[in-house]
């Protein structure tokens, strides 16, 4: 569970971070969670773009994303969403206390 500094401290740094994965009509498939999870493995920290077409709730899409992988959300705002799983092997980002 993030606090609500570690949640600004990630957002500041998502911020310049582009979505590496997009939600469409076929919302969420086992496919795209494992690509987000690959993701997460990676970066860490990364977004994910809800597109137009999308016919299911954005913040059920959220909610189901950070099941799905395993991570934490840390910001849904408009269409976007942020997530942040630390990892293992490939540790970028140190959280403040």
């Amino acid at each position: 569970m993030l606090t609500g500094k570690q949640k600004r401290f990630l957002r500041s740094h998502a911020h310049h971070v582009t979505p590496v994965l997009q939600v469409g009509k076929g919302g969420i498939s086992d496919n795209l969670l494992e690509q987000a999870g690959l993701a997460l493995s990676t970066h860490e920290l990364i977004k994910v773009s809800i597109l137009s077409n999308c016919e299911e709730d954005k913040h059920d899409i959220a909610q189901a994303l950070a099941e799905g992988t395993h991570a934490e959300l840390v910001q849904l705002i408009g269409k976007t969403v942020v997530l942040y799983r630390e990892s293992v092997e490939n540790k970028q980002i140190e959280l403040p206390r």
